[in-house]
């Protein structure tokens, strides 16, 4: 599985004009499912992702997680993230879940994430979504997270 997080002011996703999702302070995460994927690597890349020390403390060093700083999660799937780009010029995304497989594990991502931080919010999966942020500093980070763990 994997992410791509962004240190928002604010952060919210539009589907045909309407919010659907919308948070102050935190991360956007744009998360894409692989085909290998298990519930069990998304808890690990979750609990990664909250615990992950990218906010700046007193003295404006990246020493605050998430967590510490109240933040919210946006969480948006993002199958794209899985691009090929080595041959041509159109990506491929066979490197991405099928479709019902990348949907249940962002659900059980989203599930997840609602139990363990108290805000929250999402896009819908497979939609045409507008997402819109203001990005912090600008911070972004990638990450991957596998069967074994790295």
């Amino acid at each position: 599985m994997m992410a791509l997080l962004q240190r928002v002011r604010e952060a919210r996703v539009e589907i045909a004009g309407e919010t659907v999702g919308s948070i102050g302070q935190g991360l956007l995460v744009l998360v894409c499912a692989e085909p290998d994927d298990t519930p069990a690597v998304g808890e690990r890349l979750l609990s990664k992702i909250l615990k992950l020390r990218i906010f700046s403390d007193e003295a404006g060093k990246m020493n605050r997680s998430v967590q510490d700083v109240g933040g919210g999660l946006l969480i948006v799937s993002q199958f794209t993230l899985a691009a090929d780009t080595r041959g041509g010029n159109r990506p491929g995304f066979t490197g991405a879940a099928a479709p019902a497989l990348g949907e249940s594990l962002y659900d059980q991502f989203v599930a997840q994430a609602r139990a363990l931080h108290p805000v929250v919010a999402t896009g819908r999966f497979g939609a045409d979504m507008q997402v819109h942020l203001v990005n912090d500093g600008p911070v972004t980070i990638p990450m991957r997270m596998g069967q074994a763990g790295a």
